[in-house]
């Protein structure tokens, strides 16, 4: 029986929700260099077109295809159910979790939904698009919101509350994400090494390199409900595919 777990979820398990990837194929990144709209220097130099990008996603999360898959629903269900100590971290940036039921849950990588103020770093939920007029209530004379994400050169949020779960987690599962950025790229290491089963969760065979334990390969809206069933049931999670 599992008594404190952490979970890390990354762009697969959003993609089957409909969200665009950064990575893929059919990604973002195919359209805008990483430099323009994921850098400090980039909204620097052009705060107009970095806003009008990160508008654009935010229509894509509110539009009507957008909706928690199964995955998302299982993992606020063990939230829910289950009797030990549950983190789940995300490294996106969408609010799908949350849909889906989720309260326990870190955005290591920010939310598309909040603006942060520059100068005293409070967030707001975003009532309008990013733009001159959408400021801060924290500051006089009112600063302009930026993006509440983290670019490229930033430190990711909860690095120490994530640490710490790590530390003392007897399961960790990550499920789809590379899981070759750091520092997400180190959790499963540091699960490993205080002794958690680790257990990865993903569209691709594991890497012959990978330090992941267990290696569940499809997709998340289809495996995850299955391993949230065994954990619920108090069973230990095997190398297979679970029944």
């Amino acid at each position: 029986m599992y008594r404190r777990i952490v979970v890390l979820t990354g762009a697969g398990i959003s993609a089957e929700s409909g969200i665009k990837t950064f990575r893929d194929q059919h990604g973002l990144w195919e359209e805008h260099h990483i430099e323009d709209v994921a850098t400090p220097e980039g909204y620097a130099r052009d705060i107009d077109f970095v806003e009008r990008f990160y508008n654009t996603r935010l229509e894509q999360l509110n539009g009507g295809d957008v909706a928690p898959n199964a995955a998302h629903v299982a993992l606020a269900k063990l939230e829910a159910e289950f009797d030990g100590e549950l983190l789940v971290i995300t490294q996106n940036v969408d609010d799908l979790h949350e849909r889906a039921g989720s309260l326990r849950l870190l955005h290591m990588h920010g939310e598309l939904a909040k603006g942060r103020c520059p100068q005293s770093l409070q967030t707001f939920v975003l009532r309008e698009p990013f733009g001159v007029d959408n400021c801060c209530t924290c500051c006089i004379p009112a600063k302009r919101l930026r993006p509440h994400i983290v670019w490229f050169g930033e430190m990711p949020f909860g690095m120490d509350r994530i640490h710490d779960a790590l530390d003392h987690c007897d399961l960790f599962i990550a499920i789809g994400t590379s899981g070759t950025v750091y520092p997400a790229a180190g959790f499963v290491d540091a699960a490993n090494h205080h002794g958690a089963q680790t257990v990865e969760v993903n569209l691709v065979e594991a890497d012959r390199h990978s330090q992941f334990q267990y290696h569940l390969t499809g997709k998340a809206g289809e495996i995850v409900p299955q391993l949230v069933e065994q954990i619920l049931a108090g069973k230990v999670i095997g190398s297979d595919k679970p029944d």
